[in-house]
């Protein structure tokens, strides 16, 4: 088992589900991308950067995510209020598969 597998664990069912999707779509968007844990979070190498998501309480965070103006109004609604580099996707809610894809 991967040292992401294990994070991702450790939460419950529904919650898998979803970070296992991203996981997912991280490989499908970013077929080269090189998968860790930095920051006790899973990461993934996009060139000198990295993305990361995390599971919460009662949402997944997404980070970084800046300098996405082009897309900004569709992104607003998911936009954490405290830091604007990451997304907030609720775990009541869906996660929104196109919007991450873009």
């Amino acid at each position: 088992m991967t040292e992401i597998e294990k994070y991702i664990q450790q939460f419950a069912p529904h919650i898998q589900e979803k970070l296992n999707v991203l996981r997912q779509l991280f490989f499908e968007i970013l077929p080269n991308t090189e998968e860790s844990i930095r920051y006790k979070i899973p990461a993934y190498k996009v060139g000198r950067h990295h993305l990361y998501f995390a599971a919460y309480k009662k949402h997944i965070g997404f980070y970084p995510v800046y300098g996405l103006t082009e897309i900004e109004d569709e992104i607003s609604e998911y936009r954490a209020k405290n830091t604007k580099d990451s997304l907030h996707f609720m775990h009541n809610k869906p996660l929104p598969i196109d919007l991450i894809k873009e």
